[in-house]
């Protein structure tokens, strides 16, 4: 039986290949008008020391039995960071499975109870497709109260793409959203035929045209640690540093903590959340710092 085009992989190297000018690729200026942006497929095949027609049919996603080598220099040609490389590798050399519902995650006690346990910072517990699978009461507080949500609601991608108030709370909306499609790209190339997966994105690509424009665009990304900027409707702005772990027996669940910098005035904005969210008067806004940043 012949093989389907691979499209992750092809799509994946044209939207790459489109992102490198000729310059950027060492290739010095080029005369004349380019009728493509980025680089030609003839000179990433020259840059990769590869035949022309072999760069072609691997752009087109035929099956090849590509090697290692192949895919560094390719890799090297289209100046791909660590994240990419590795997406390629696994878009190349994808595993033989049948699309399949993956069985249910679930969050071991321990975890549950080390939650519970963080009271004075935002922390969160993501699974696969950016699922939410458990969460704090600062986390609720900060960001919506997930539990509740239906458990199909549960998810940051459609919190960032279709509730006007989860959006609302990111002062840099595109940014974070951005980064919400990009992680969701790397959950595909390790997960390509996860039916819950193509079921969140074809929800989103019709509800949403910046969802349907930046899946197009082929981004990965992987949350490891970074800064946020918040505007939360009860204590107003926040800066908060966010760190992700893994933990040792579940590679597919990530343990998400926020903080705030030591004295600043997102860090008693914090505080005031907190009590706020522990108090039983919670429903009622608390008042807002009088300093003007975060």
């Amino acid at each position: 039986m012949t093989q389907e085009p691979n499209t992750e992989l092809r799509d994946f190297l044209r939207s790459r290949r489109a992102k490198i000018t000729p310059e950027e690729a060492g290739l010095g200026p080029q005369a004349g008008v380019r009728r493509v942006p980025g680089l030609r497929r003839e000179e990433v095949a020259r840059l990769a020391g590869v035949s022309v027609d072999y760069y072609i049919r691997l752009e087109r996603g035929r099956p090849l039995n590509v090697s290692a080598s192949v895919l560094d220099a390719v890799a090297r040609a289209l100046r791909l960071n660590d994240l990419e490389r590795a997406h390629l590798f696994r878009l190349a050399k994808p595993a033989r499975t049948r699309p399949r519902p993956l069985p249910a995650q679930r969050v071991r006690p321990g975890l549950r109870l080390l939650l519970e346990n963080l009271t004075d910072v935002p922390a969160l517990v993501y699974g696969r497709r950016l699922d939410i699978l458990a969460s704090n009461q600062l986390a609720r507080a900060l960001y919506t109260d997930f539990e509740a949500l239906p458990v199909r609601s549960r998810n940051m991608a459609r919190l960032a793409f279709l509730d006007d108030d989860f959006r609302s709370l990111y002062v840099d909306w595109e940014e974070a959203a951005r980064g919400v499609v990009a992680s969701l790209r790397l959950y595909a190339g390790r997960h390509p035929h996860d039916p819950a997966l193509a079921e969140l994105v074809g929800e989103l690509s019709v509800q949403d045209a910046d969802f349907r424009r930046w899946w197009a665009e082929n981004d990965v990304f992987q949350r490891t640690h970074g800064t946020k900027h918040y505007h939360h409707p009860v204590v107003g702005d926040l800066i908060l540093r966010y760190e992700a772990f893994t933990p040792a027996d579940d590679a597919e669940q990530t343990l998400g903590v926020s903080t705030a910098e030591p004295g600043s005035p997102s860090a008693e904005r914090l505080s005031l959340l907190a009590s706020w969210a522990g108090s039983a008067h919670h429903l009622d806004p608390a008042p807002q710092l009088d300093s003007p940043r975060p």
